[in-house]
């Protein structure tokens, strides 16, 4: 009987390396392939099922428990309606958007030495992404210790309000006669002036005749890849929707929208750009989602589009 000689041996097991090394790349290849197709099934499975819950409550979209018009924003990539979106017999504020959300807080002072003096400071290219709110917070201290002293503050040249009207002390030590008031509507622009001009009867009889302290504290949508749903309950009577108590939760990942995810069309199939009249004379939208776990890698992405007449907005 012939034997396998140590060279004849050592070349077997070296091919039988080779071998169970292709396979089991082959393997783990096959395993990667499939995992993948799974996830990109699965994320166009979700995309679909998030697309018909969305067109069956923008079609009831209905007018707010507090009396606000059906639609509340009609933006490229975010949607705030009003819908009776469980059945409960009360309309829900429902907001679609993609991205992220992201509040901060930016802190300037100004200062002024003289007679009814006034100061100023600015804020500008302070956010990225898509504004929601913005409100300043405004303190004030100095020569505000009389009843016919206080401080009257403005926003790009329009009055917000007057502060230390009362309850304020000359020469604080601390910040006093605290206002807080919403700047969203100014904001949009991304530039934010403020002002505060004492009156007449303030005298620098401290370090400083007025001393400002502005908090400016703004939220905002960035985008990201999660297509999300937010929902607030009306409370109270009158009823109110109270922006802290949006619950959010996600409806669909991995959506790569360039285009727009929502387009407003009138009464005739004309598309709506102009904003205003995005609110006022939209009666069909499209809803369009473009999805892709990976888009470094094939499958190519997968489009969904689905158009919805809104029933309440025929007339």
């Amino acid at each position: 009987m012939k034997s396998f000689t140590l060279v004849e041996t050592i070349v077997t097991i070296f091919i039988f390396i080779l071998l169970m090394g292709a396979l089991s790349g082959m393997i783990v290849m096959l395993y990667r392939t499939k995992t993948y197709q799974w996830e990109e099934s699965l994320a166009i499975s979700e995309a679909r099922r998030g697309i018909e819950t969305m067109i069956k409550e923008i079609r009831e979209a209905r007018e707010g428990e507090n009396g606000a018009y059906p639609l509340e924003y009609a933006g490229d990539k975010e949607l705030i309606f009003y819908s009776d979106i469980d059945n409960d017999g009360k309309t829900e504020r429902v907001r679609y958007f993609l991205g992220e959300s992201e509040t901060q807080t930016l802190i300037q002072e100004c200062e002024s030495f003289q007679r009814g003096g006034s100061c100023s400071v600015s804020f500008n290219n302070f956010f990225t992404g898509n504004l929601t709110s913005a409100q300043v917070r405004i303190s004030a201290k100095g020569d505000l210790g009389r009843g016919n002293e206080y401080l009257e503050v403005f926003v790009d040249g329009q009055s917000l309000g007057k502060i230390c009207q009362t309850g304020c002390t000359d020469c604080s030590n601390f910040w006093e006669g605290t206002a807080t008031f919403d700047v969203t509507s100014f904001a949009s622009d991304n530039l934010l002036t403020f002002s505060a001009e004492a009156s007449w009867r303030v005298d620098p009889i401290c370090p400083h005749s007025i001393q400002v302290h502005f908090e400016l504290t703004f939220t905002q949508e960035t985008q990201g890849t999660q297509l999300k749903k937010g929902v607030i309950e009306p409370e109270g009577n009158p009823p109110t929707y109270p922006l802290d108590k949006e619950k959010v939760s996600i409806i669909t990942s991995y959506v790569r929208n360039s285009p727009p995810i929502f387009e407003y069309f009138d009464q005739n199939g004309n598309k709506i750009e102009e904003y205003p009249a995005r609110l006022s004379d939209t009666k069909v939208m499209k809803v369009f989602l473009v999805v892709n776990v990976d888009p470094n890698r094939p499958p190519n992405e997968y489009q969904l589009q689905s158009f919805v007449q809104l029933r309440n907005l025929k007339e």
